[in-house]
């Protein structure tokens, strides 16, 4: 499976909800670690690349479409 195109300010969709109940998470940094804050309840995570990249299911938004 390839690794999905992520950047800076994406919504992306991970495989599991947060706690708040929703499934919807803003990437903030992207490097060895990524960095994900929830879009409802505003909860920041940082997890490894690696890990993110087994927990994300789909982008929902691309930072270039959004602006």
């Amino acid at each position: 499976m390839a690794t999905p195109d992520y950047q800076l300010h994406d919504i992306v969709e991970m495989k599991k909800p947060h706690a708040c109940g929703v499934n919807s998470w803003e990437i903030m940094r992207v490097g060895a670690d990524i960095k994900i804050t929830c879009t409802a309840c505003q909860r920041t995570i940082m997890m490894t690349r690696f890990n993110f990249n087994k927990r994300i299911k789909r982008i929902l938004k691309a930072a270039s479409k959004i602006k």
